[in-house]
């Protein structure tokens, strides 16, 4: 029998090819989306196209509401994303406040339905925005907390292990390795801030990392961009 794994499916590069990553493992894959007031909900289609071509067993998409606090550029409608790069030591403002807390809070909430003992994250410590939800300390301390919060962990039959196989990868691995595992990147956005009909603005800081990556791969970045 084939082990389940919750994997986290945003739409974007680096959760398209976690999900490609937990597959190539051997698991029966369950993906969890989020539409949680994000300005680019367009992600969420894509999320539903990687999902089935990828052929996941179960695609959910989550409604909840990280608008109503607001705080990041990515959920409040007066704060422009920046289309220039920020200070290298300053968190920015597309930071949304402890958006992968609830996320895999969700995600071990399913996993514990189903059994499964593996959560995938695209998380990323290298080539990404300083996120402090992106790096390992964050992932190593919820690992343990999750493991004193279900009842698998109490009872001590199993414990439950948060997987990030792109942690210490640059853009360009990440887009080389799932390239090479038949990722089809046209289905996927970075941009955080799309046109109505869903092009990359092509400046923010997900944009340009994309295209470096992309670049540095030696690919052609199949996005549309306006």
């Amino acid at each position: 029998m084939k082990k389940k794994a919750v994997v986290l499916l945003s739409g974007g590069l680096d959760s398209a090819t976690a999900l490609a990553i937990a597959k190539d493992q051997g698991y029966d894959c369950y993906a969890l989306s989020f539409r949680y007031g994000q300005r680019h909900a367009i992600e969420l289609e894509c999320a539903m196209q990687i999902a089935k071509a990828q052929g996941v067993v179960e695609h959910r998409t989550v409604t909840i509401d990280l608008g109503a606090f607001g705080g990041s550029a990515l959920t409040d409608l007066n704060i422009a994303v920046p289309h220039q790069p920020g200070k290298p030591d300053e968190i920015p403002v597309t930071y949304v406040p402890a958006r992968n807390t609830v996320f895999l809070s969700y995600a071990l909430a399913w996993a514990e339905v189903l059994g499964s003992f593996d959560i995938f994250i695209g998380v990323n410590a290298l080539d990404y925005s300083g996120y402090p939800d992106c790096r390992p300390a964050f992932i190593e301390a919820f690992e343990r907390m999750a493991n004193l919060a279900t009842r698998t962990g109490v009872e001590g039959t199993t414990r439950l292990t948060v997987r990030t196989p792109l942690m210490h990868l640059t853009k360009r691995e990440i887009i080389q390795l799932g390239t090479a595992l038949g990722v089809d990147y046209a289905m996927t956005t970075s941009c955080y801030d799309p046109a109505g009909d869903g092009a990359a603005c092509g400046h923010c800081d997900a944009c340009q990392l994309r295209v470096r990556g992309f670049a540095q791969a030696g690919l052609k970045d199949p996005a549309r961009y306006v």
